[in-house]
């Protein structure tokens, strides 16, 4: 739900946010704390949650601003120190307002150090009509470090009717291990384009939506478990396509529908196979998340 977001906000060079966020984690004694933290807004993190125990360490960030506008920067860097484990996820949904011109970008820079474990599962982001938005992010992993991330994006507030008419939208992710690259994966958008409609591209679904699992090979069975959980693909026919695929050292599931409810609800339930295949653990959702 998008609440007072009627207005377009107007973009300002000279006062354009270049926020920064850098949190650094480590393991004391099987309790994982950050003990780094240095905020410039509009990008703050919250207290540190341990719904799960004092061994996995639940933050939520939140963009004090609202939403992004042409001309912002943002640039948020995680370090997790040999056996840190933790859960990092966003407030609300990321909003990504029409630009009169200038790009925003936001850039995020992670590294898991040995044997450490990040989930960073953002909220999804609305990409506005016009909204001219770059992400960059970055992975540098250790040996015997995991990560799992998603990124699920709606193009248009099709709510109101809107489509991605205008704009530029564009995801560059990589994660790396000792120089090598283990995944790459680059995607470009520009409103109104024949991709949207393509059948080969979204297919005139909204919605798109990435999940990736890096860091421990994946069995064929569990890949066939993934398959075979339930999904808005396979409950509502024609209204998305889903995709598993195994990669080396991993895997990447993919989200085409209409729902980002959907997209995170079958998301959830691979985190949740995941979880129990690998740490023998349920997954445990942040309290922020309202359906």
């Amino acid at each position: 739900m998008i609440q007072n977001s009627t207005e377009t906000p107007t973009n300002n060079i000279q006062t354009g946010w270049h926020g920064r966020l850098d949190l650094a984690y480590a393991n004391r004694s099987g309790a994982t704390q950050i003990i780094y933290n240095q905020m410039q807004a509009p990008l703050k993190v919250q207290r540190p949650f341990y719904p799960e125990g004092k061994e996995i360490c639940h933050s939520v960030i939140l963009h004090t601003a609202g939403g992004v506008v042409g001309g912002d920067r943002l640039s948020s860097n995680f370090h997790l120190q040999p056996n840190a484990k933790a859960l990092i996820t966003t407030a609300a949904a990321g909003k990504i307002y029409r630009s009169s011109g200038l790009e925003s970008q936001q850039n995020i820079d992670i590294q898991l150090d040995i044997g450490a474990n990040l989930e960073w599962l953002p909220q999804e982001t609305i990409v506005f009509d016009g909204a001219i938005y770059r992400q960059n992010l970055r992975v540098e992993l250790a040996p015997t470090a995991r990560i799992l991330l998603w990124e699920i994006t709606r193009f248009g507030r099709t709510a109101r009717g809107e489509k991605f008419a205008s704009g530029e939208w564009r995801s560059h992710t990589e994660i790396w291990q000792q120089n090598s690259p283990l995944w790459i994966d680059r995607q470009l958008l520009k409103g109104g384009e024949k991709m949207l409609e393509s059948h080969h591209g979204l297919a005139g679904k909204p919605v798109v939506a990435t999940l990736a699992w890096v860091g421990e090979p994946v069995t064929t069975e569990l890949v066939e478990k993934v398959r075979d959980l339930p999904s808005e693909a396979t409950l509502y026919p024609g209204n998305s396509t889903v995709g598993v695929t195994r990669i080396p050292n991993g895997l990447l599931c993919r989200y085409r529908g209409t729902s980002t409810t959907a997209a995170r609800d079958w998301f959830v339930n691979i985190w949740h196979l995941l979880r129990l295949s690998f740490s023998q653990r349920p997954c445990c959702l942040p309290r922020v998340w309202i359906k």
